[in-house]
């Protein structure tokens, strides 16, 4: 016997359990949140505190992979050119996205055109820390120092073109003092090899900072913020230290390849801001030092428009193979 009336309603069934069946599929992917540093550091540690909250979201596994190098381009590259299904996503450094257009000839891919902007994250400074053998305790003796023994001082970075990189570069020039850079391939080493005395000092953000601030491994100098940060109360900022206009901050913000479709990019963009409403999540990001940054992809494509501009003109002596 033949049903030929119904054949059109089953056919529609059918399609709808197969979206249906492909859609839970593709929400049980696991997805990679790349990461372009070592680990260790404040991007590694923020992705690993979004990792889990964000996968329950999601209602998937969220996978923090790390592959460092070239001021975090590496991973910025792979995530370019992933397939945009929202597997794959980037957990950027700002630097990446506004400076390193700017400094590196060889870039593999343009973050304006390359990428679909997800979600912003949080923002932060950045301070200056040295050594406790150092012989100077703050910005004027730093600096008397520094005039003294010209390109003595070394200080590291994670990568030629990084926010600390260009921020002590900045004040080196505000200071008008000689100091020696010595790239790494991420904050996690530079730290650690700043606390084994093999550099002087160097610039990090105020949450990886904070404990080998507050533990005396290392000593403050002074933030790059327009008012001190409550982490860290007793660091002066550089205007109270006698250098105005050194506020330099950075953000993060999550990315995806070209081509995610815009439903994708509203589903992810709603989890995220969702995972930075808990209150668990903002507590502990707040307590390592970030201000959260919940938003839209507009307002993280304007932001890092405006930033890559303000850069350009930093940068402009400055070139990276």
């Amino acid at each position: 016997m033949s049903f030929p009336k119904l054949r059109p309603l089953l056919a529609t069934v059918a399609a709808v359990m197969v979206a249906a069946s492909t859609s839970a599929y593709a929400d049980s992917k696991p997805i990679r949140l790349m990461v372009g540093y070592a680990a260790g550091g404040p991007v590694d540690q923020t992705a690993r505190i979004l990792a889990t909250p964000l996968g329950e979201a999601l209602g998937t596994t969220v996978v923090v992979e790390n592959k460092g190098g070239a001021g975090g381009t590496l991973a910025g590259t792979d995530v370019a050119r992933a397939k945009p299904d929202g597997t794959t996503l980037w957990l950027a450094a700002s630097p990446t996205i506004t400076i390193s257009p700017n400094v590196m000839s060889k870039m593999r891919f343009d973050p304006a055109t390359d990428l679909t902007p997800v979600a912003p994250v949080l923002s932060y400074y950045n301070v200056l820390m040295a050594h406790p053998d150092q012989p100077y305790k703050n910005v004027q003796e730093l600096v008397d120092y520094a005039r003294q023994n010209p390109g003595k001082i070394s200080y590291g970075s994670s990568g030629v073109g990084a926010s600390n990189h260009l921020g002590v570069l900045l004040f080196a020039e505000k200071a008008g003092i000689d100091l020696n850079h010595i790239p790494y391939r991420g904050n996690a080493p530079a730290v650690t090899d700043l606390l084994g005395g093999q550099i002087n000092m160097m610039m990090d953000i105020v949450s990886t900072a904070t404990p080998y601030l507050q533990s005396g491994q290392l000593r403050p100098i002074a933030i790059m913020a327009p008012q001190r940060n409550s982490s860290i109360p007793d660091v002066p900022t550089f205007t109270e230290a006698g250098l105005p206009d050194l506020e330099i901050g950075g953000w993060y913000g999550v990315y995806a390849p070209k081509g995610l479709p815009a439903e994708e990019q509203k589903r992810l963009n709603e989890a995220i801001r969702t995972v930075l409403e808990q209150p668990e999540v903002k507590k502990r990001l707040e307590d390592l030092g970030y201000e959260n940054w919940v938003g839209t992809p507009e307002m993280l494509a304007e932001r890092a428009a405006k930033d890559r501009a303000t850069w350009a003109t930093v940068t402009k002596d400055i070139q990276v193979d």
